[in-house]
């Protein structure tokens, strides 16, 4: 039974969107997926800093945040699944999550495919392409917010 549980886990099948069933399932859902989003912006933080030249570069935090930023990705499905347009709380969600599902599950795979070309192009300790692939990683996130959050 744990290996079928496991495997659900790691297929990259769809998560199903659901309904908050009162308040405070709401508002917990809410709590986890602004935690999430938090563990975003403490990774790209330094990553953004080194593109911008005011830091920098490190092979080591590129490749380290980078991982992070993808296994966020991964998770992010999980903590934004639960609809919380209907109870009252504090989030910068747009109700578009929930109406655009699998374009908004696409942005979260394109910050899924930068972060593993982050990595790999740290990998390869080529300073000179670490710039651009922090810039893909940033554009995945922009063009999630842009579409997905309140300004």
């Amino acid at each position: 039974m744990a290996a079928i549980v496991m495997a659900g886990f790691t297929s990259g099948a769809t998560v199903a969107q659901e309904a908050a069933l009162n308040e405070k399932h709401a508002q917990a859902a809410t709590n986890f997926r602004q935690s999430l989003y938090k563990l975003v912006y403490s990774n790209m933080g330094p990553l953004g800093g080194m593109a911008k030249g005011k830091i920098p570069f490190d092979q080591d935090v590129i490749a380290t945040n980078a991982m992070r930023l993808e296994q966020l990705a991964d998770m992010m499905s999980d903590y934004v699944k639960v609809d919380t347009r209907k109870f009252d709380v504090d989030t910068e969600a747009k109700d578009e999550i929930w109406e655009n599902w699998s374009d908004f599950e696409s942005k979260i795979d394109s910050l899924k495919t930068a972060a593993a070309n982050l990595q790999a192009v740290a990998a390869t300790g080529d300073e000179s392409k670490y710039a651009k692939a922090i810039g893909q990683v940033g554009a995945s996130c922009k063009s999630c917010h842009d579409d997905y959050k309140v300004d």
